[in-house]
């Protein structure tokens, strides 16, 4: 669509989205926030706006998509209602009113539709976060909120913001990767996928490593996938993403403090309940302060199987993570005494990493082995190597935790840790 034409639907979509509002407001109570009225009554009565004007709006002007876009603009999320329904998006951002920024199958794209003002977009994060009892103002500058869809949500607004109101959407995809899809997108090979199905089989603890946006949860949700059916389920988040095909599955999510800063019920506080659910395993969405400690003491106290993920950028990198996060807690420990913590509960770490043009891919699998002296000690079972054109391959070795998964009747193909004639 050129300039001109785009700015001329925008003339008139602010136009007949102002009568609009005029006409809610006279036949519904303005209070509302026009919550409850129905797309249906209100095509009804966009329809006699537009006839009313039709001696004035442009012949060759699409009335079907000015309606649509005045539809959008007043009951839903005006231009993010198109971002919303697209699949191949994974992520919106709005730098302030003039700028939305999108990720498109891993790589970020400038969209070139804007709001008119910061108002505009401070009406999109007041529709999102008034339903939920939620607030937002100059007190409480910034907020985490859930869409009904279980799209996750991050605005904060000016003064801290000084671009003026910022929002963020992590789009919650309703239909789970497969693991024929991770392997078709070289997220990884089908000799690690086959070697992370016994893993969780065999109830090894995991802990999945990663920065910001490189797929920790779209993974945890995949080897979450892979626990036997017949076991119970706890998945504890702040925002519920998660979706398991298991039938035992009880999901917990953490909540906020309300508008006057009471009532809130954190991550750590689900952990220590969730213990008393009877669970036979336990996924943590995110382990990022005091919740990890109690997370380690589930694993080392017969929870055998659990899950969860953190933020770093290597599996070392991870341990040292683990270390400060349990110091958060409030709980005075030795570092020698978390760290045997640490090794007696975690069996694994998969490092999964955004590479260059927008892909996803475990990097690295790497088995914790024990202590030497203060000292926690790793050995990697899979590694990228940069002088095999970047693949992530075996290393070659056996995992010390096959006699572990061997109490289950599993057993790791002889041939999976085959480097394939490749040789460091």
């Amino acid at each position: 669509m050129a300039q001109a034409e785009m700015e001329r639907l925008k003339f008139w979509r602010d136009k007949v989205h102002r009568r609009l509002v005029e006409v809610l407001n006279d036949r519904h109570d303005p209070l509302s926030g026009h919550r409850g009225i129905e797309r249906r009554e209100a095509n009804l009565y966009i329809k006699n706006i537009l006839d009313t004007w039709s001696r004035d709006i442009p012949t060759d002007l699409d009335q079907s998509l000015l309606a649509k876009e005045v539809l959008d603009q007043t009951l839903g999320l005006g231009p993010l209602e198109d971002l919303l329904k697209d699949e191949h998006i994974s992520e919106i951002m709005i730098n302030g009113p003039k700028q939305i920024y999108i990720e498109r199958q891993g790589r970020i794209e400038h969209f070139p539709h804007c709001f008119n003002n910061a108002q505009e977009v401070m009406n999109i994060i007041e529709k999102i976060v008034s339903p939920l009892g939620r607030r937002i103002d100059e007190a409480s500058p910034l907020v985490d909120a859930r869409l009904s869809d279980g799209s996750r949500v991050n605005a904060i607004i000016p003064p801290l913001a000084l671009n003026g109101p910022c929002l963020t959407i992590r789009k919650f995809k309703a239909i789970p990767f497969t693991p024929e899809t991770f392997i078709e997108m070289g997220s990884m090979t089908t000799s690690m996928m086959d070697f992370l199905k016994i893993c969780v089989a065999g109830r090894c603890n995991i802990l999945i490593s990663g920065g910001t946006g490189a797929g920790k949860t779209t993974l945890l949700n995949l080897l979450s996938s892979f626990i036997p059916r017949h076991e119970r389920i706890i998945t504890i988040e702040d925002a519920a993403e998660l979706k398991l095909p298991q039938d035992h599955v009880v999901s917990l999510e953490s909540r906020p403090s309300n508008i006057e800063g009471m009532g809130e019920i954190p991550i750590r506080r689900l952990v220590r309940n969730a213990l008393r659910m009877r669970p036979d395993r336990i996924v943590v969405g995110e382990c990022r302060g005091g919740e990890a400690l109690d997370m380690l003491q589930a694993m080392n106290t017969g929870h055998d199987g659990s899950l969860t993920t953190g933020h770093a950028n290597d599996t070392r990198e991870m341990l040292l993570r683990l270390e400060t996060m349990v110091l958060m807690s409030g709980v005075e420990l030795p570092v020698k005494a978390i760290r045997e913590q640490i090794c007696s509960a975690i069996d694994l770490i998969i490092q999964i990493e955004r590479l260059a043009g927008g892909t996803r891919k475990i990097t690295r699998i790497t088995e914790v082995c024990g202590m030497e002296g203060d000292v926690i000690t790793t050995q990697d079972i899979f590694a990228m190597r940069p002088e095999a054109q970047y693949r992530t391959l075996p290393t070659g070795i056996l995992p010390a935790f096959a006699e572990k998964i061997a109490r289950y009747d599993l057993h790791f193909p002889p041939d999976l840790f085959s480097c394939n004639g490749w040789r460091p």
